[in-house]
């Protein structure tokens, strides 16, 4: 009997591993991990990676080693050791079948055949840290708090975690951690806060004491969710500083272990000594050993920021910036503050891993992107300016046109599931409100919480919505419209879609809100973002390519809506008010809009040309049309002929194992749906769009097809037979190809007979009823 892998590695690779100490020594640890669970598709994930053996030594990921059979070669699985070995960033990749064994060290490069006895734990240790440092030791006696189990690190979470700790004991004071929004950040800062607590780390270098850890934001719930994220601390060793426990005790908190708080907090103006008592500089510079600056891109590293005062002002702190922007002009001083990130993870690197999930952008140009004023219109309100042709930046903050928006609203409504959880973005509150209107005028569910607004203005009963919408248990609002209120923060996991209706301010804004989008929900392939503000053309990322480029030098940065009043920094923060919340613009910013009512039947007029742009494995967006060349190229090495294809197509059981195949390679159901108007060919059958693609064959509707099917496959069975397959040929027509699968014979007997006994009685036996089946699809599929 032939060796398994399974043998090799139980009988050959073990007993060398266990006989080195792996497993046995203290702090070593041999697991078989995954690495990542594969990208989302329809098909299910796709290219899921787990690594045969991680060796661990106190904490650290030290080797990889890939395992083949006896009877294959024994540097197989060398390729698969050093790509997981480059991931989990450990210092040496192993490649054996039990029998010989292939070394590689993939700091220096050097690789060659290993002789047995296989390194031993503290062997392995001292390559990769030639230098004693007690710290790393010290947090490498210190395991994850994992909740009894509930959370596990994933691979890029324990190099994030592992790299902070690392610059920590080798005492660099300013560092960065750049990760994609939604992969576990203040996870992270806890795991770290939590390591240097238990290890008693401080800023004088001896464990005498347990270090004072300050977590900063500059909103107000991002503070809350991270004091809820630590509560594995003890109680009395957490602590959030607001200014109405200030006001209450009179002082600024100093007994705890593990503070929170937002900048304004700290930046309330003092004129005398006595008022600054309570600002940050009622705090000695040293009080605080380490500060976690949480979306520290949203300009708290700027030199003339108020926030850099309070960073300067506690700098003997070692402090660690979480980011989820890559760098770019708008953020460069924050990479200039902290230094390049110790360890960076991509919307690219997520959504392949399958950790978050992927999306596609439906470009909605249309008829009434801009407008000039014509004669015919109605002036309601406001002077207009006859000359001005007013812009995306001027819709509902200078110039409001109901049946515009109205418009809008009908269009997206008209495309998405209106039962699917859904986030649009409006211009201003008083927008989001005549928004949320809008839909609730026209949608097909009754309830009056279908949509809700949710800013600033909404108060307390905007956040009961919200956390409402964030139950995934709840099915009501199902839509929220919102203005900057929700363009960060919102842990919703199944948003499915997110609408643009109003301009965006920056690539780094872009991004928050697609990672609204981006949580792992069980059931969500894929989300859908509806442009209507051409955001797409202003947010080509080289990092969807790949490593980006070092940016320019900052230019002055640009307003958010060019002539448009925009409320002035507060406290030297952007976009947020003095609690700390999102500023949202209120109904009388600016004092006076225009408002114009069209001409009667200009309304009816508006037409829309919507194009869609997709994830591609490699993260780069790619056009509908770049799609379809791609599809084109793959098909070639998929079917060799239009005869091959009919066959396929014509065998229910062939057919749906290609239509699998087809989503594993990521043309699943809905791309192709899209590729059926792209043909303009929406009522046809995938088969049509496949064989457009391949052999250039014109489409047909499926009624066409069904039509000529009962012309020339129906004659040769009895009434009964050919009522049955009529029948069927109707369900083709309405829902398409996957009415023909095999699996649904059964149920179409249920349906038309009431059950398989019946139905045998009247059409034959169940050889006789699966032949009718398949052959009419013969005829479905024929030239």
């Amino acid at each position: 009997m032939q060796e398994t892998e399974a043998d090799t590695r139980a009988n050959r690779i073990d007993p060398v591993l266990r006989d080195a100490g792996w497993g046995i020594a203290d702090g070593s640890r041999v697991a078989r991990e995954e690495i990542a669970k594969g990208r989302i598709t329809t098909a299910g994930r796709i290219n899921p990676l787990k690594a045969d053996y991680v060796l661990s030594l106190n904490g650290r990921k030290l080797a990889v080693i890939e395992a083949k059979r006896a009877g294959l070669g024994y540097t197989e699985g060398l390729a698969q050791a050093k790509a997981y070995a480059q991931r989990l960033k450990t210092r040496f990749a192993y490649a054996t079948n039990g029998l010989r064994w292939y070394g590689v060290d993939m700091a220096t490069g050097a690789e060659g055949d290993l002789d047995l006895p296989f390194p031993s734990p503290q062997a392995l240790w001292d390559r990769c840290f030639t230098e004693h440092n007690d710290w790393r030791e010290r947090f490498g006696n210190v395991p994850f708090q994992t909740g009894g189990g509930k959370w596990q690190p994933r691979y890029y979470q324990h190099n994030a975690i592992t790299a902070a700790l690392e610059a920590i004991a080798q005492g660099r004071s300013r560092m960065l951690l750049t990760l994609a929004t939604g992969t576990g950040k203040t996870g992270i800062a806890f795991q770290i806060a939590w390591t240097l607590f238990q290890a008693s780390w401080n800023l004088s270098g001896e464990p005498t004491r347990r270090p004072r850890i300050l977590f900063l934001a500059d909103r107000n719930f991002l503070a809350d969710q991270a004091f809820n994220a630590f509560s594995a601390f003890p109680a009395d060793a957490l602590c959030r500083i607001s200014p109405d426990e200030i006001r209450k005790q009179g002082k600024l908190p100093k007994n705890a272990s593990v503070f929170f708080t937002i900048f304004q907090t700290f930046m309330t103006e003092g004129k005398t000594d006595a008022e600054r008592e309570f600002t940050f500089e009622g705090y000695p510079p040293d009080f605080f050993d380490f500060i976690i600056i949480d979306e520290c891109h949203r300009g708290g590293a700027r030199d003339e920021s108020q926030w850099r005062a309070i960073l300067e002002h506690f700098s003997p702190a070692v402090q660690l910036g979480l980011t989820a922007t890559p760098k770019r002009d708008a953020n460069v001083d924050t990479y200039g503050y902290f230094g390049e990130p110790l360890y960076s993870y991509s919307l690219k690197d997520g959504i392949n891993d399958g950790y978050l999930t992927p999306f596609k952008v439906r470009q909605m140009a249309s008829t009434l992107d801009t407008y000039s004023y014509s004669g015919e219109d109605e002036v309601l309100a406001g002077d207009i300016d006859y000359d001005l042709l007013y812009t995306e930046a001027d819709f509902n903050t200078k110039i409001v046109i109901d049946e515009r928006e109205k418009s809008r609203v009908a269009q997206f409504m008209a495309e998405i599931d209106q039962r699917q959880k859904t986030l649009v973005f409006c211009a201003t509150q008083a927008h989001a409100a005549r928004v949320r209107d809008y839909i609730n005028q026209i949608k097909t569910n009754p309830s009056p919480d279908y949509c809700v607004r949710v800013t600033a203005d909404d108060g307390a009963a905007g956040e009961t919505f919200l956390r409402r919408f964030q139950d995934n248990e709840k099915t009501l609002p199902t839509i929220l419209t919102t203005s900057q209120k929700l363009s960060t923060g919102v842990d919703a996991l199944n948003v499915r879609n997110i609408v643009l209706m109003r301009p965006i301010r920056s690539m780094i804004e872009f991004k928050q809100i697609i990672g609204r989008g981006t949580r792992v929900f069980d059931g969500k392939y894929f989300f859908t973002v509806y442009d209507f503000v051409k955001a797409h053309e202003h947010f080509k990322d080289p990092e969807w390519d790949g490593e980006p480029e070092p940016p320019e030098l900052p230019e002055p940065r640009p307003e958010p809506y060019p002539d448009a009043p925009v409320p002035a920094p507060v406290d030297g923060v952007d976009g947020v008010d003095e609690e700390g919340e999102p500023y949202d613009g209120g109904e009388d910013d600016p004092p006076e809009k225009i408002v114009v009512k069209l001409a009667d039947g200009k309304a009816r007029n508006i037409r829309y040309l919507a194009t869609t742009s997709y994830w591609s494995h490699d993260g780069t967006p790619i056009t509908a049309q770049q799609f379809m060349e791609q599809l084109f190229g793959d098909l070639q090495g998929l079917i060799d002929s239009e005869e091959q294809l009919r066959d396929i197509w014509s065998d229910p059981d062939q057919r749906t194992a290609f239509i699998e195949r087809l989503a594993e390679m990521d043309y699943d159901q809905d791309r192709l749906d899209d590729m059926r108007r792209l043909i303009d060919a929406p009522d046809s059958d995938i088969f049509d769009v496949l064989a457009y693609i391949r052999f250039t064959l014109a489409p047909r509707a499926r009624s066409e097809r069904a039509e000529r099917a009962r012309d020339t496959g129906l004659s040769g069975y009895e009434a009964e037979m050919r009522g049955f397959l009529d029948y069927i040929l109707h369900a083709y027509e309405q829902h398409g190809v996957n009415e023909l699968a095999s699996e649904r014979i059964p149920a179409f007997l249920r349906i038309r007979y009431g059950g398989t006994r019946d139905a045998k009685q009247k059409l034959g036996s169940a050889d006789d009823i699966r032949s009718a089946f398949f052959d009419i699809q013969n005829h479905l599929f024929s030239a």
